[in-house]
């Protein structure tokens, strides 16, 4: 391989493992806030929105293509939750 070819592996691996950070973070922050707080704020249910990003990151880990466009679906669905729905729960239920 080329100098080329391994900037491109390594640019990969690097957005493929930030980007399942980001949706591990916006799971483990959803796992963590309180049922009431979603449909107080008009937003889809807890339970909703951890099966939706457990199946984010689930598909994130068996297709390993940053660039593919299921991992840049779920990507967005993740970062959907950390911009709209984490910061309304958030006020809701107290900054916790």
């Amino acid at each position: 391989m080329d100098v080329i070819d391994q900037l491109y592996l390594r640019t990969d691996q690097v957005v493929f493992w930030g980007l399942l950070v980001v949706r591990v973070w916006a799971l483990a922050d959803c796992l963590t806030r309180k049922s009431a707080a979603f449909p107080a704020v008009d937003k889809l249910t807890k339970p909703a929105w951890t099966a939706i990003l457990a199946v984010s990151v689930l598909f994130a880990v068996l297709v390993p293509v940053p660039s593919g466009p299921i991992s840049l679906i779920t990507a967005v669905v993740a970062a959907v939750y950390l911009a709209d729905v984490r910061p309304a729960v958030r006020e809701i239920s107290g900054g916790r």
